[in-house]
């Protein structure tokens, strides 16, 4: 199995690559202030909110976007098919897990999270830049990215009320949120009847490098995963849980998302809701 994660030095070694600066804050302030005041040489700034996500609805906060729109998005990021695309952000990559789950569901064969993210690239000894590459500038620049969905096992509110019956649902939020105990912001506090808790800060280790690939698996293991066991995973609103997913791929184990999450969820006042 190819790994989806990438060392800084890897990184550095590359050539002819796209990367994405995926950096966002709950809440602000906008993620492209932290690009400006410095990124990884050649990196574009790439928006959650905007270039990942559908605008906020019944289909929960983020939304998976389009075909069309996602593709525009990466186009003008200067994504293309056959060149590779490494993403990444400076919280332990459960941002730029989000683009990653992205581009493969819509297609792209060649995405790599980097690990450790900025943190990791600038403790090896690797440069930054406030130089921000304008691709507007030029049509050459512009990706021929191609969006096609379907790449990634991807669940509906329906299908993860299933999974948490009949496989393992992962809820990847704070175990006080998934426990109903607080939920600052959804307007319903719980769980998905059924699910586990998997918090992803659990996924890495203090230095935000995700834990080796038989660790990962211990600890799902211990979760009740494993080999021929369907899993899934949710959050709030869709991106730390493809954290989880991007966890599980590391350890070999395949899973769904639930892309809308405990945001679209409680948007159903019928679906049941469990809490402890």
């Amino acid at each position: 199995m190819t790994s989806p994660l990438i060392t800084p030095t890897e990184l550095a070694a590359l050539d002819d690559v796209t990367v994405l600066d995926v950096r966002w804050r709950l809440g602000g302030p906008p993620g492209v202030e932290f690009y400006r005041e410095g990124h990884i040489p050649g990196a574009v700034y790439c928006d959650l909110d905007k270039d990942l996500a559908a605008p906020p609805g019944e289909g929960g906060r983020h939304p998976l976007p389009e075909a069309g729109a996602f593709q525009s998005a990466m186009r003008r990021l200067g994504v293309s098919n056959g060149r590779p695309v490494v993403v990444y952000d400076d919280a332990g990559s459960t941002v730029a897990a989000r683009a990653w789950w992205a581009l493969r569901y819509f297609g792209h064969q060649d995405v790599r999270v980097l690990d450790g993210g900025l943190p990791g690239w600038i403790e090896a000894g690797l440069p930054t830049t406030k130089d921000t590459p304008d691709l507007a500038a030029s049509g050459a620049t512009e990706g021929d990215f191609t969006a096609r969905a379907g790449g990634m096992p991807m669940l509906a509110a329906d299908e993860a009320a299933a999974l948490a019956t009949q496989g393992v649902l992962l809820d990847a939020r704070a175990a006080e949120r998934y426990r109903g105990e607080v939920e600052p912001i959804d307007p319903v506090a719980g769980h998905v009847p059924g699910a586990v808790n998997a918090p992803t800060t659990e996924n890495v280790g203090p230095d935000g490098r995700f834990l080796a690939p038989a660790a990962l698996r211990d600890r799902f293991a211990g979760l009740g995963l494993g080999e021929g066991v369907q899993a899934g995973a949710y959050c709030g609103s869709g991106v730390t849980a493809a954290h989880e997913v991007l966890a599980l791929e590391v350890a070999g184990l395949p899973a769904a998302l639930y892309v809308g999450s405990w945001s679209n969820w409680v948007a159903d006042p019928t679906r049941p809701v469990a809490t402890g």
